[in-house]
């Protein structure tokens, strides 16, 4: 029996509709790219900031602070680094600050600024989107808590970063977001957040595994201490100030400690003396509210994390504040 025209019609427009659904999308989208084999030390080839930005800056010979020991003594000289970063899982989401990198084909999508019941709206301290972010990049926490996002332009030396932080729609709903040109040495407006408290930018603070492949981390380290504890002001390069108390024994966002020269580090893994030679070279520098001396990292599944907890074998009396200058406050 000869099949009709109209039946051979329908079959063939069945058959094209499953091919188109049943086609390879493992390269995902433009906006929901496959980020699993995402080669993170890409980011390790640009340039974070110049040789003389701040951030990157050798601090191993700069002048410690009059009031370095009351600084230290407040924060408690027995309290010690803690890794908030490593491998695996904690409650159920990567440990520590996630980043993705991107191309700059990378297809923008829009910002909101709301307030939610975690935080409010910063807008007004913001950049305005629309930022080259993929609408499936990781979130920090998996949404809980802070919920920093950060991308990372490799082809155009740009970094893009929002905080607390959902995924809605075609784009992101945040409470502030931050854009840091990596080829300059340039600041945010006086007075503005940024997706950190202290108005600083992330990722070039992060501890990141693939630096530890490279052997140093040539950058300042981002570590977070108690809201007590802190001066309400901020030391350059930092922007931002925190409501609180004023005093000599408190540490103000943008405060820099660098671990004594001569700590002796010998006994410690090769991944850890990388991390301890940064912080006698380039030191730590106060970016949020948060556990004392908590310092920060991103997560990678290479770090041991059993290795990273020998690291609370440093105590902060083995630490100097460094001259921390003119501070700004809020009058």
């Amino acid at each position: 029996m000869r099949t009709p025209a109209s039946y051979i019609s329908v079959l063939f427009t069945i058959s094209i509709l499953l091919i188109s659904c049943s086609s390879d999308d493992s390269e995902g989208t433009p906006n929901n790219p496959d980020i699993t084999g995402n080669d993170l030390s890409e980011a390790e080839n640009i340039q974070i900031f110049p040789a003389d930005h701040p951030l990157n800056i050798d601090i191993s010979n700069s002048p410690v602070d009059a009031n370095s020991e009351l600084i230290l003594s407040n924060i408690g000289l027995s309290e010690s680094l803690f890794a908030d970063f490593g491998s695996g899982l904690y409650q159920g989401a990567p440990i520590g600050i996630p980043y993705v990198v991107v191309k700059g084909n990378q297809p923008e999508v829009p910002i909101t600024f709301r307030a939610n019941n975690y935080d409010g709206n910063y807008g007004d301290e913001s950049d305005a989107g629309p930022f080259p972010i993929p609408l499936n990049a990781p979130i920090e926490g998996n949404g809980a808590g802070d919920s920093h996002v950060i991308a990372v332009d490799v082809q155009n030396g740009m970094l893009y970063e929002l905080y607390n932080t959902d995924q809605a729609g075609d784009g992101f709903e945040v409470s502030s977001a931050a854009v840091f040109n990596l080829n300059t040495v340039a600041f945010r407006t006086d007075g503005w957040t940024s997706a950190d408290a202290a108005g600083l930018p992330i990722f070039p603070l992060l501890i990141r595994y693939p630096e530890i492949e490279k052997g140093e981390i040539d950058h300042a380290i981002r570590f977070t201490i108690t809201r007590s504890k802190i001066y309400e002001g901020y030391v350059h390069p930092a922007r931002h100030l925190v409501s609180g108390n004023v005093s000599d024994e408190l540490l103000p966002f943008g405060g820099r400690l660098r671990l004594k020269a001569d700590y002796d580090i010998s006994g410690f893994s090769a991944t850890n003396q990388v991390i301890l030679r940064a912080m006698k070279k380039y030191g730590l520098m106060l970016a949020d509210v948060g556990s004392d001396m908590f310092i920060t990292g991103a997560p990678n599944d290479n770090w041991d994390n059993d290795d990273l907890r020998n690291l609370r074998q440093v105590s902060l009396d083995n630490f100097e504040v460094i001259e921390l200058g003119q501070i700004t406050t809020a009058n």
